[in-house]
């Protein structure tokens, strides 16, 4: 029988969920990598080892690597620094593994490479060396790259997000890169201003089963592109809100993707009207559905981070988001229904899955 892994970081340590692929009954493990701060815990399913990327100006940037889920660990620094001169890594804020390499993404925006295992790391520094970077400027929480998308058929073609930069593209493997934002709005600019090539506030970009199709959850709306990000529509019409953090793609239909919109980048930034919902679309974002089954209806006033939600490869697919008042919830249906996994963590800042046959 299969298990069924939720890997949570939150802001005071690394947790994991365990079920069987039923998906109803649940354990907890953790607070593991000593409560550090860690903003994005995953798995690399080619290795069997799980990373989990923190830190901050406090405790400074590493990457923690367990090798026997979660008995044992190490974590390094190695390499995850500018040179002399420059601002320091303040933090690893994203980790993604792609044919035995990990890609670390780290505030302030940049791009750093380990091939092995997470022991050491390496800049790749076209990104640092593109011509708009003295422009790039922070957003409320930093500047910060927290998305990473590859291309599986094309290892050489890397998407990244930025908040706010926008999204990057590179086709030779990180040496060279350019902004495709061409349709993201950015409200925050003058009005004469707010399609701009770069300044875009991204919260969170995935990529769509089979396809060459992205979305993304930006601070200014939700959008899709089908040509790799060369131009993006927006797909916010029928939602509560512009504004939100997570976005989840089903495992293997490109037209679902599942949303938490919350109330707007200054009233709050919590679900609308204290009622919780997930939003998921099955046409590519033409047409939304809220799903509350399970979810609180009255007197909840939590948001969900930017890589707090994400989806399972199991049939029916099961779908997780984890809150910033620590409570972990999950459906096994694609939504339909809720249940609480877990309750009173610290603030979740990640949940991504793990299954192993």
């Amino acid at each position: 029988m299969a298990k069924v892994l939720v890997l949570i970081g939150t802001k005071k340590g690394a947790f994991i969920a365990q079920s069987d692929e039923t998906r109803k009954d649940w354990s907890l493990r953790g607070p593991f990598c000593n409560t550090w701060p860690i903003h994005h815990f995953i798995a690399d399913p080619a290795t069997g080892a799980v990373h989990a990327a923190g830190g901050n100006e406090w405790f400074g940037p590493a990457v923690w690597t367990s090798k026997d889920l979660g008995e044992t660990w190490t974590h390094s620094s190695q390499g995850l620094a500018y040179e002399t001169g420059k601002e320091p890594v303040a933090a690893a804020w994203s980790v993604a593994p792609r044919d035995g390499e990990l890609f670390v993404g780290v505030q302030p925006a940049g791009l750093f490479r380990s091939t092995d295992g997470g022991e050491s790391f390496e800049h790749i520094e076209g990104l640092q060396n593109h011509p708009t970077r003295p422009e790039w400027n922070p957003g409320g929480a930093g500047l910060i790259l927290h998305s990473i998308v590859f291309d599986p058929k094309h290892p050489e073609r890397i998407w990244i997000g930025i908040s706010s930069a926008g999204v990057f593209y590179t086709e030779d493997g990180g040496k060279t890169w350019e902004p495709r934002n061409n349709g993201t709005r950015a409200d925050f600019f003058p009005e004469d201003q707010r399609y701009p090539e770069f300044g875009q506030c991204v919260h969170n970009m995935v990529r769509a089963a089979g396809s060459d199709r992205l979305y993304q959850q930006n601070h200014c709306g939700m959008y899709r592109s089908d040509d790799g990000g060369e131009s993006w529509q927006s797909i916010e019409d029928g939602l509560p809100s512009d504004f939100g953090f997570p976005a989840g793609a089903h495992p293997r239909d490109p037209e679902t993707l599942y949303l938490i919109p919350l109330n707007g980048a200054e009233k709050g930034r919590f679900v609308p009207d204290g009622k919780a919902a997930v939003w998921r679309t099955r046409d590519g974002g033409r047409t939304w559905t809220d799903l509350r089954n399970g979810l609180p209806q009255e007197n909840a006033y939590f948001g969900v981070l930017r890589q707090a939600m994400a989806t399972d490869r199991m049939e029916p697919a099961g779908v997780y988001f984890g809150t910033g008042t620590g409570t972990l919830y999950g459906s096994a249906d694609e939504g339909e229904s809720w249940f609480e996994i877990a309750q009173h963590l610290p603030t979740i800042s990640s949940v991504e899955t793990y299954v192993i046959d």
